[in-house]
C-alpha cells in the first residue's frame, strides 16, 4: 500500500492575522468564567457579560430566600438577562421597522408585549 503524503499547509500572513482576529473574537471555546467575569487574558472587550456580575449578586441577595449565591450562578442569571433584553429589544424593533423608524419607542415595547405570549407576564409592569 502506498502511504498517502500530505502536503504542508502554508498560509499567508493575511490568513493567519485574520484566523487569530477570528478566534480572538470569539473568546474560549469552552465559555470558562475567568476572574473579574471576564474572558481569556484579553482585555475589558472580551468579558463574557456584558452586565456587572458584582451589581447582579447584590440584586440575588435581596430576595429573602436567597442566601449565598455562587458566581456561576449570577453569571447564568446574567447571561439570561441579557438574552431577554436583545430578545425583546429585536422583537421590539420589528415594531419601530413597521412604523418606518429607526428608534424604538415605548409604544413599539408595548407592541411587542402584546403580541407575544412569551412576553405575557410583562403585560402591565410598563405602566
Amino acid at each position: 500500500m502506498a502511504a498517502a503524503v500530505a502536503a504542508p499547509v502554508v498560509a499567508t500572513e493575511q490568513e493567519s492575522e485574520r484566523a487569530a482576529g477570528e478566534e480572538e473574537s470569539r473568546g474560549p471555546e469552552d465559555g470558562a468564567l475567568q476572574p473579574g467575569g471576564q474572558a481569556g487574558t484579553g482585555g475589558s472587550h472580551n468579558r463574557i457579560s456584558k452586565l456587572p456580575l458584582s451589581r447582579i449578586k447584590a440584586l440575588m441577595k435581596t430576595d429573602p430566600d436567597v442566601a449565598l449565591a455562587s458566581q456561576e450562578s449570577v453569571f447564568i442569571i446574567a447571561k439570561a438577562t441579557e438574552l431577554f433584553v436583545e430578545m425583546i429589544a429585536k422583537d421590539s424593533l420589528i415594531y419601530a421597522q413597521q412604523g418606518k423608524r429607526k428608534t424604538l419607542q415605548r409604544k413599539d415595547l408595548d407592541n411587542a408585549i402584546e403580541a407575544i405570549d412569551e412576553f405575557a407576564f410583562l403585560e402591565g409592569t410598563l405602566d
